[in-house]
């Protein structure tokens, strides 16, 4: 009897523990309730701050700059005196040069003389329509009257008043042509005066500009230097930059957003300035969304369409005047934002088809729940329908949660 007894436990123990080795035991997952919450929908890039007017004092003409003496960061005012220019210094001479020189002063020499000798001719000229039209005058005034009387015809007094006519405006043409030689004489003289000098040997007087005339750059505006093009003296050219100026006080943001989510920006979207360097995020409103955007090869190699956002800064002078031009800043656009949002983790979403659903803990089951979703980032999601506030869901449900399954909270 006693071994029977024995056996039957034995067999009772086994099957015990069969039963207990094949019963589902309960998954161990975390929990993560739903509740209210502050809940903002963002896009967030890098940018760069820039100024939002920028001057470039450049030459009006060719010349010899001389030495700036202007740093990068110093503050100038509107009118002051920004460059001096002095006249192109004169150049050392080589011989073909030099044998250019001498045959440009001969031709103008040659033609000096020609002109003059054109002047000679003309004013002879001249002085020969003058006496021949002042003859015609004094003839046309004594036929008038007799012709009134009848001692000379009509036809007489025509002819004499045509001729008066025609040497007067011989005479003019004559005196025309007078200044016309004088002119080209002055011309040639030039030429001659700037062939000459073109072979003088540059003396000192002349390699210091002595004697030009200088030409003084002022400054458009009031503001601070940001780059010296040109420190140091040297020939410039007509147009060509000096130094960089513009108004450090009036900052601006740039950033490059994809084209996907600038369709969701407009002006006056609210961009909070973040990890610029400051003690506390800077704020902000889009001023600009341009129009046009631009393809950009990303970091990893992938073509991306950007669009260009501007944005000014709104906070206080006093918590941004350490900015510059071309500082690093991070923009948080925000999109969308709710005070009193009911959410749940975007970690415990997932999908079947075209719905979203969630896993609830009830009653220590894992149930699925098909849950209506409003706004969403990257960390919550707002929930219209499915779910009441202080459920709690299931955060990254693995396979091993399924529909139905025993599920215990870690602690």
């Amino acid at each position: 009897m006693k071994r029977w007894l024995w056996i039957i436990g034995m067999m009772a123990l086994v099957v015990a523990g069969a039963f207990w080795a094949m019963k589902p035991q309960p998954v161990e997952v975390t929990a993560a309730v739903v509740g209210r919450a502050p809940l903002r929908v963002t896009v967030e890039e890098e940018g760069k701050t820039r100024l939002r007017d920028r001057f470039v004092v450049s030459s009006p003409l060719a010349g010899y700059v001389r030495r700036m003496k202007w740093k990068e960061g110093d503050m100038v005012r509107a009118g002051d005196v920004a460059a001096v220019l002095e006249p192109l210094r004169a150049q050392v001479l080589d011989v073909r040069t030099r044998e250019q020189g001498e045959a440009r002063l001969k031709a103008a020499e040659a033609a000096l003389q020609v002109a003059q000798a054109r002047l000679s001719t003309m004013e002879q000229q001249a002085r020969a329509a003058q006496a021949e039209a002042g003859y015609w005058a004094q003839q046309l005034k004594r036929e008038e009257p007799l012709t009134k009387s009848g001692d000379i015809p009509q036809e007489r007094l025509a002819k004499t008043r045509s001729e008066a006519t025609r040497t007067e405006a011989a005479r003019r043409a004559a005196e025309s042509a007078v200044e016309t030689a004088r002119a080209e004489i002055e011309q040639a003289r030039a030429e001659v005066a700037s062939a000459r000098t073109a072979l003088l040997e540059p003396s000192v007087g002349q390699q210091r500009g002595a004697g030009g005339e200088l030409v003084t750059v002022r400054w458009p505006v009031s503001g601070r230097v940001l780059k010296l093009v040109k420190e140091s003296e040297g020939v410039v050219g007509p147009g060509e930059a000096l130094i960089e100026l513009g108004n450090t006080r009036a900052l601006e943001v740039e950033v490059e957003v994809l084209s996907v989510d600038a369709v969701k920006m407009a002006p006056g979207t609210a961009v909070e300035l973040v990890r610029w360097g400051g003690e506390k995020p800077l704020e902000g409103r889009v001023r600009v969304v341009e129009p046009s955007g631009f393809t950009k090869i990303s970091a990893l190699g992938v073509e991306e369409q950007r669009v260009r956002v501007i944005a000014d800064i709104t906070s206080p002078e006093q918590e941004w005047q350490r900015l510059g031009h071309g500082y690093r800043v991070e923009a948080v656009f925000i999109l969308w934002r709710g005070e009193q949002v009911l959410q749940v983790p975007a970690s415990a979403l997932f999908r079947t088809g075209e719905q979203w659903n969630v896993y609830v803990i009830d009653g220590g089951v894992a149930k699925k729940r098909a849950v209506t979703l409003g706004h969403r980032n990257g960390l919550a999601a707002e929930v219209v329908s499915g779910v009441k506030e202080g459920e709690r869901v299931i955060p990254h449900p693995d396979e091993s949660v399924v529909e139905g399954k025993a599920v215990v909270v870690k602690e």
